[in-house]
């Protein structure tokens, strides 16, 4: 992929998102850059300012799936990335 397709690209997404998402393109630009270098995004403001919005319209523009994590105080990091265990028949 030639650096003119990646910004066709990008611009094409950002557009996509921005038909949704009024008045973040800040935030929509940081999250294509997470996106490019393979990166993790964790989104954090106020309720009801359209971070859900925000990654549902960027997954659907990108032909990904989208899924929610809702934080609460008991949430463990296995919780979100699973657990390993130990086969001792394999």
């Amino acid at each position: 992929m030639s650096v003119k397709d990646v910004e066709a690209f990008s611009r094409s997404v950002i557009e996509n998102v921005e038909r949704v998402i009024v008045g973040k393109r800040e935030a929509i630009e940081l999250v294509m850059v997470a996106l490019f270098c393979e990166g993790h995004v964790l989104i954090e403001d106020v309720p009801g300012v359209g971070k859900t919005m925000l990654a549902r319209s960027l997954a659907i523009s990108i032909g990904c799936s989208f899924k929610r994590l809702q934080c609460t105080p008991d949430l463990l990091p296995n919780d979100v990335t699973g657990v390993s265990i130990y086969n001792q028949k394999t």
